[in-house]
């Protein structure tokens, strides 16, 4: 029995492996000739206008079938392949996003690495996809079907006769290699769909820029903390600790003078005691911890001088990292709203979509935001590069302003 259920499991392999081939050659041709002749198109017209509303959309369904055949290559023959695809900011509705948009898609390198990979995916997938079905078919066509023709016509004898030998190596090389053939179109597509040498430097370089901005901004975050503690809490239990000695020496020879000692004292440690709590909430504040970013930001919303819409589509919680990141980036840019903008109101919006967390804020004030270095955005931008995350600013003269933010992101637990 054994040996049987390993014919069975070579036969099943086979049979796999030319069904998925053919999946694949079909593929090639019915979506990969469309896409290939609309996006080439649609970049070729992109100068006189016509293909501003046809690039976003055929550009991005090349990805999203770019990514199916990088679904099928990790599944079907385990070849892992990367995604090389930038992050596409989130933009505005009408023209002008679209044409940001469009500029985004044509200069990201994997784009064209893409159309290449459509281009030689015409022959390549149709004739690797077809082959192990080929072989199949003449396999078993020689070894099944030219016996009984030799055997009841005497026409073209010698053709049959030939096919039989030919069926043969046929279907052995289809029972060795069908899989190896499906896995050589994935080890194609590899070649030509995973990140260039330069993304990968460029990825690098990136990774040890954010890298290097965050030690910068972790240090000076530990300064801060140290000056703080320093003039703040530090000083007032100092002048707590002296106040209570005083009152010590003044007890017995008057009482009333250690008395105002001790009320004064008693200020000083609650003062200190604020002022440990405006450290704290401002290093990891305890709404956080305790409501989530979900309850954090609506209470944010509900201290600014003005109104502030809030709508949060949130299924879970992130990791604790990015929720404070989020929230301090929030709190920045309502922050600089109520204090810069001149607004009369604000909103925030807050969403988890293919596994990255959007964050938008908004307000309808003068406009002219923007992430220069040594301000508060620069800081925000720091802080989600730490993360893969990206800010874009959109502030005309004159209004709105709208702040986007998306950084990679888990939700680790739902909401109970």
């Amino acid at each position: 029995m054994s040996g049987v259920s390993r014919v069975a499991g070579r036969v099943a392999r086979v049979l796999t492996a030319c069904g998925r081939g053919l999946v694949q050659a079909a593929a090639s041709q019915l979506a990969g000739v469309p896409l290939l002749v609309g996006s080439l198109l649609s970049i070729i017209f992109l100068p006189l206008g016509l293909g501003v509303l046809t690039a976003p959309v055929l550009l991005r369904a090349t990805r999203a079938f770019a990514d199916t055949q990088r679904r099928w290559a990790r599944e079907w023959s385990g070849v892992p392949i990367a995604s090389p695809y930038r992050p596409l900011p989130r933009v505005e509705p009408g023209p002008g996003g679209r044409v940001e948009l469009c500029r985004e898609l044509v200069r990201d390198p994997a784009t064209w690495r893409d159309l290449l990979w459509l281009l030689l995916n015409v022959p390549v997938g149709a004739l690797l996809g077809v082959l192990p079905a080929a072989l199949l078919v003449n396999g078993l066509g020689g070894l099944l079907v030219a016996p009984f023709l030799v055997a009841l016509t005497t026409a073209h004898h010698l053709y049959w006769t030939l096919n039989i030998p030919l069926g043969a190596v046929c279907l052995t090389a289809v029972l060795a290699g069908a899989p190896l053939i499906v896995k050589a179109h994935a080890l194609f597509s590899a070649a030509l769909l995973s990140p260039g040498r330069g993304q990968l430097t460029a990825r690098v370089d990136s990774l040890t820029d954010s890298r290097t901005k965050v030690v910068d901004a972790s240090a000076a975050e530990l300064r801060r903390i140290e000056r703080d503690l320093h003039d703040g809490a530090q000083a007032r239990l100092v002048a707590l600790g002296m106040n209570i000695g005083l009152a010590e020496q003044l007890m017995k020879h008057d009482p009333e003078a250690a008395s105002a000692l001790m009320v004064e004292a008693r200020e000083h440690s609650g003062q200190a005691l604020s002022d440990l709590r405006d450290l704290v909430r401002g290093i990891h504040p305890p709404v956080l911890a305790e409501r989530g970013l979900d309850g954090a930001v609506r209470a944010l919303a509900m201290s600014m001088p003005f109104p502030v819409d809030v709508r949060i589509e949130l299924p879970g919680r992130p990791e604790a990292p990015v929720e404070s990141a989020v929230y301090f980036a929030v709190a920045e840019a309502l922050t600089n709203a109520a204090k810069h903008s001149g607004a009369s109101r604000a909103w925030a919006q807050l969403s988890h979509e293919d596994g990255r967390l959007v964050a938008i804020v908004g307000d309808d004030g003068m406009g002219g935001a923007s992430p220069t270095a040594g301000g508060g955005l620069a800081g925000v931008e720091r802080r989600l590069a730490a993360f893969d995350g990206v800010l874009v600013v959109t502030s005309p003269v004159g209004g709105p302003t709208i702040i986007t933010m998306e950084l990679p992101c888990a939700l680790s637990s739902p909401k109970t």
